[in-house]
């Protein structure tokens, strides 16, 4: 072989071993270079669903601390739908968790329902251990919500709200279409009605010159103060100023230091010059 060759192989050995290798990994495919992020529940930090009809996926809650408030939950729900399609009668828990289909609860769970839950619950009434759906108002039937409306008119208290209706009232909306002209609706600024008796003896036609003179007169944008001072400039006086009178208790005075050091009365004048004063032992004779 040419010697000049076998020098070059040399040298490129050399130049090999000198030269530090750097190995090139493979490049990581694209689906194991993304690692799925895993999804957070909709539900939050319990992993509660809630599905389109409002009701809750209590499994999902099984074992957590959300579980038996859940449980609560659906059966006021129900005893709130039931009273609304006009079963009244009062239920055993036994009864409730069969119709919910909650069997699988266990004994802490029924504990906790007959001794706190359900005893202290505002909307469950409890008669000889059985439960019932508690309205603020319980009505029967279309009378009895016309005379619960009537009273509030007379009382002065003004309406009912619709939805405090619908809960004590079975098949409301068939009551309420049925009264006609005999109720008002009135809506207020977050969109709830408010129901008003019609009372038609306290309907009566105003003359059209009175309405332009009320109209005429903007209060809106005035608090009671300037209300009452543009009264008194027209000399009218306010409901407020027609009552008994309140006195105002003066405050008491306080006594000066001078008075408090009182002066007595000195005795005995007329001795001055003939009294001695023994106070620093008896005077010697002079």
């Amino acid at each position: 072989m040419d010697p000049a060759l076998l020098r070059e192989r040399e040298l490129f050995k050399k130049r090999a071993l000198s030269t530090p290798a750097v190995e090139k990994r493979a490049a990581p495919s694209e689906s194991s270079s993304k690692k799925k992020k895993p999804k957070l529940d909709q539900g939050g930090s319990t992993g509660c669903k809630q599905a389109s009809d409002g009701s809750f996926n209590l499994k999902a809650l099984s074992g957590s601390s959300g579980y038996r408030f859940g449980v609560l939950a659906k059966i006021v729900n129900y005893m709130k739908t039931r009273h609304q399609r006009g079963d009244t009668y009062h239920l055993s828990l036994d009864e409730i968790l069969d119709e919910t289909k909650l069997l699988d609860i266990g004994l802490k769970q029924k504990q906790w329902l007959m001794s706190e839950a359900l005893a202290s619950n505002p909307k469950i009434e409890v008669k000889e251990g059985k439960y019932a759906f508690k309205p603020r108002y319980h009505l029967k039937d279309k009378k009895a919500l016309l005379r619960l409306l009537d009273k509030h008119d007379q009382l002065g208290l003004g309406g009912i709200l619709l939805d405090d209706i619908e809960e004590g009232l079975p098949n409301a909306q068939k009551a309420i279409k049925a009264l006609g002209d005999q109720i008002i609706f009135i809506s207020r600024p977050d969109k709830k009605k408010i129901l008003f008796y019609n009372d038609k003896h306290c309907q009566f036609v105003v003359d059209e010159e009175f309405q332009k003179l009320w109209r005429s007169i903007p209060v809106d944008s005035m608090d009671e103060e300037k209300i009452e001072d543009y009264l008194k400039r027209q000399g009218i006086s306010s409901m407020q100023e027609t009552g008994p009178k309140k006195m105002i208790p003066m405050p008491k005075r306080k006594k000066s230091a001078s008075l408090k050091k009182r002066r007595f009365k000195t005795h005995n004048d007329h001795l001055a010059g003939v009294l001695e004063d023994y106070s620093e032992g008896v005077p010697t004779k002079k």
